[in-house]
């Protein structure tokens, strides 16, 4: 198991490209990963990384190195980690990530059925909005809307994604008519602007005879959390376009409206992506069966889909 540790810190640090991030994605000290390099250094006779006080970067044999033992290392990462389940079921600690008000309130309600059918796994859930690199990072499972295929890593399809007009009574009752999607020009936007890029991505409005139409809302106030944009909107400063997970909520209680109820955008599928491998981890399994089993139990696909 040291060697098995030292190939991970290896990896890790040339993923990473320093030994304090691949000691952060591991949860250990940026000083037991530079040890347990070293150990394995010293065990296999070359030198693997140059070190300098601002850089780690690969030697030749440290580069051919990783391209040799990063896939066996998965494979036996996972093997162990089914071996290593509790009396024939599966354990250890789960690593996923989703967004803060997604998880809160459509993951989090599964949690406590989970943890009783399968009370060996730990779970190590990260609520964040931000994308993240499932292999590089540790995690054992991500749930997004919006998240790229890399090699390695499966989707498995949750829910459509679809984002919806909204807005207050006391706004709509106050402004001009929105019967047509034209006449959203007239209107006042609250609009997302994406953390990662900075920008209010332009989107197109779809009805169920698959018409489509340019969005022409102007931006009077732009927000990068969807649940702000939702409560700006309650207070009745304008029409915000947001997922419809994130609306939900307010329409449910009635504090906002649909906006043009026949129109939507559609924005792909919510997913659950994990690895790709043949030797999934028992506890990663359990965790997306479970997961889409929640997902039906509450009907979550049918209200997501507008």
């Amino acid at each position: 198991m040291e060697t098995l540790m030292g190939l991970d810190c290896f990896v890790r640090s040339a993923e990473a490209g320093s030994f304090a991030e691949a000691a952060r994605r591991l949860g250990i000290t940026p000083a037991a990963v530079g040890k347990n390099v070293a150990k394995l250094e010293a065990s296999v006779g070359v030198r693997l990384f140059q070190r300098s006080t601002r850089s780690l970067t690969l030697t030749e044999a440290g580069e051919r190195f990783l391209l040799e033992v990063r896939g066996g290392l998965s494979s036996i990462q996972h093997a162990v980690a089914n071996l290593a389940s509790s009396a024939g079921q599966p354990a250890g600690t789960l690593k996923v990530s989703m967004g803060v008000t997604f998880g809160r309130d459509y993951v989090l309600p599964m949690l406590d059925t989970f943890l009783q059918r399968y009370p060996a796994i730990t779970p190590d859930w990260h609520f964040d909005n931000s994308p993240v690199d499932l292999i590089a990072q540790g995690f054992d499972a991500a749930i997004s809307g919006a998240m790229d295929l890399s090699p390695g890593v499966v989707a498995r399809k949750l829910a459509p994604a679809r984002r919806v007009l909204v807005a207050s009574a006391r706004y709509l009752d106050t402004r001009s008519p929105v019967s047509v999607p034209g006449d959203l020009a007239q209107h006042t936007g609250i609009l997302i602007r994406s953390p990662q890029t900075g920008r209010v991505r332009p989107w197109t409005l779809r009805n169920l005879s698959n018409a489509e139409v340019a969005i022409e809302l102007p931006a009077r106030i732009t927000m990068t959390d969807p649940d702000a944009a939702c409560r700006t909107a309650e207070m009745g400063l304008g029409i915000a376009l947001v997922s419809l997970p994130h609306a939900l909520p307010y329409l449910d209680q009635g504090s906002l409206l649909r906006v043009l109820p026949n129109w939507y955008v559609d924005a792909g599928h919510i997913a659950v992506y994990f690895s790709a491998h043949k030797l999934l981890p028992a506890k990663t399994r359990a965790f997306v069966d479970c997961l889409v089993e929640h997902f039906e139990s509450q009907n979550l696909a049918e209200r997501f889909s507008c």
